[in-house]
């Protein structure tokens, strides 16, 4: 049986397949400058969410990730062991938050500067007014297809 030819769709044919080429290029980029530490990719988003606002339950914490309750527990538990993360009820209070250590906070001047450099990297050589009009445009499109999916909601099988 003769094998057929490959069909060579150009990128910028299918926008969905050019955004998620670039966005596998970005994660690329940063999951290599992450090789060398203490955190993986997987880690990245959680703390990322923390660096930005400390002291969340764990459903909003996955909800922020876009991730499921289950993954983000695995994920926290990981963080945890490694000394980054605690999970403290509040005073009165039945749920615990997340919060940040201070070696989970010192991660943040270490490891941000990491997404600086592939941000870089990614837009060097694109005026100005371009990539302004790439952020307008996805941001339309984000706001077109609507919020992501309430992982709550979603059943698992």
């Amino acid at each position: 049986m003769a094998r057929r030819p490959a069909v060579v769709i150009p990128r910028s044919d299918r926008l969905s397949h050019l955004v998620g080429d670039a966005m596998r290029a970005l994660i690329r980029g940063l999951q290599l400058r992450l090789s060398d530490g203490p955190i993986s990719y997987g880690h990245w988003a959680f703390l990322r969410i923390l660096w930005h606002q400390d002291g969340l339950s764990q459903r909003m914490l996955a909800r922020r990730a876009g991730l499921s309750e289950p993954t983000t527990s695995a994920a926290l538990d990981a963080l945890e062991t490694l000394g980054l993360v605690e999970r403290r009820a509040p005073p009165g209070g039945r749920r615990p938050l997340i919060r940040l250590t201070a070696e989970g906070r010192a991660l943040e001047t270490r490891l941000l500067p990491f997404a600086t450099d592939v941000n870089r990297a990614a837009l060097r050589g694109i005026p100005a007014l371009d990539l302004a009009a790439t952020c307008r445009t996805l941001e339309a499109m984000v706001d077109n297809l609507g919020p992501p999916a309430d992982t709550k909601s979603r059943k698992t099988s």
